[in-house]
């Protein structure tokens, strides 16, 4: 007796729901991504006659190997957290902003000069005024490349890289010209922030507090995405942005909005590399970390919890390049060379997305 497929007694399709299908895919995409970029780049090491185990052994050694190490990478890894959700967080929106170096260096800036001017003032509010001026400085420069996204239609991407070079030029501006301090002559810089207000170290450990601060950042992102009525709307109108204005949500202060959370974001990263690591506002704050966010962000698929371990992976290669110049003999751009490599392999892994999963293993119909 033949089995009729549309009786109650057909056994149901099996196989994977839609959902289920981006988790794996949202774990399996960078991971490839990763291992391609190595390979890539260990290809590149042999074609020079440098051996890829010995790069590998070395960056392991660098930036995961001993405390002293771990440490180290933490603490490269700490402003990478948030200038990583400069990018994550508009991205949920579509936007891909690129300009998080400029809301960085800005962020130290406006963090050295109030710090300069609260002298005397006890270390919480004086550090939560520090925090509040840096947030508010790149909140409102990122906030602009937004606003001009919505307003005036100006693609998101070329303004907020524009404006980062802007925010460079007049940083260098005022640190050099109205803020400078006297007492800085090979290195100019502002006044330095009187020391009670320089941030600490984490208990037990040589990282200081921002790492914690970068962590909770991105949990608390990752909680008001998917488990409040804001981040739903945020979601919603990034996958269809017409579909989300017809149905009454504000698409434009929803991107404005999201562009000045994530530069505030990166904002309060600038303040604390200022004040835990800089002491002041000076040319060493322009270091690229903005742009190392990008690469952060992308590894992480904008996912914000995922953010916390791709810094890390970020932070210990950086942590090891110094190991790695000095016992191999390569230059130190070659730690570049890598994270291009990867930013290169993350960007082609997208042509898989939709695709890792093979049709056998998905259920009929999509997610039930």
């Amino acid at each position: 007796m033949s089995l009729d497929l549309a009786s109650p007694l057909a056994a149901p399709a099996r196989g994977l729901s839609d959902a289920a299908c981006r988790r794996i895919e949202a774990v399996l995409l960078p991971v490839l991504a990763i291992l391609a970029g190595f390979a890539a780049f260990a290809l590149f090491l042999g074609l020079q006659g440098h051996s890829p185990a010995t790069f590998a052994s070395l960056v392991w050694r660098g930036g995961f190997g001993t405390a002293f190490s771990i440490a180290n990478t933490l603490q490269r890894a700490a402003p990478l957290l948030l200038t990583a959700l400069c990018v994550a967080l508009p991205a949920q929106l579509g936007l891909v902003i690129i300009g998080g170096e400029g809301a960085f260096v800005l962020g130290g800036l406006a963090a050295a000069a109030t710090g300069a001017a609260l002298a005397g003032l006890s270390p919480v509010p004086g550090i939560a005024a520090m925090a509040l001026a840096g947030a508010l400085a790149g909140g409102l420069w990122i906030g602009l490349a937004g606003w001009l996204r919505h307003a005036r239609g100006v693609n998101e991407t070329i303004a907020s890289l524009l404006l980062s070079y802007i925010a460079i030029a007049l940083f260098n501006h005022i640190v050099e010209g109205p803020l400078r301090d006297p007492a800085s002559l090979n290195k100019p810089s502002t006044t330095p922030i009187p020391a009670d207000l320089r941030i600490g170290t984490l208990p037990g450990i040589d990282v200081h507090w921002g790492f914690a601060v970068g962590v909770l950042a991105c949990l608390v992102s990752a909680f008001v995405i998917r488990r409040t009525t804001f981040g739903f709307a945020a979601r919603i109108a990034g996958g269809n942005p017409r579909a989300a204005a017809v149905q009454g949500l504000l698409v434009g202060r929803l991107v404005v909005a999201f562009a000045i959370a994530g530069g505030a974001a990166a904002g309060i990263a600038g303040m604390i590399d200022m004040a835990a690591v800089q002491g002041s506002a000076n040319a060493s704050l322009i270091a690229g970390t903005g742009y190392t966010g990008i690469l952060v962000a992308f590894l992480a698929r904008q996912n914000p919890l995922a953010i916390v371990p791709m810094a890390i992976l970020v932070g210990g290669i950086a942590a090891a390049g110094g190991l790695v110049q000095r016992r191999m003999g390569l230059p130190d751009a070659t730690m570049l060379v890598l994270q291009g490599c990867l930013f290169l392999s993350i960007l082609l892994s997208e042509t898989l997305a939709g695709r890792l999963v093979p049709k056998a293993l998905r259920a009929e119909g999509g997610a039930r």
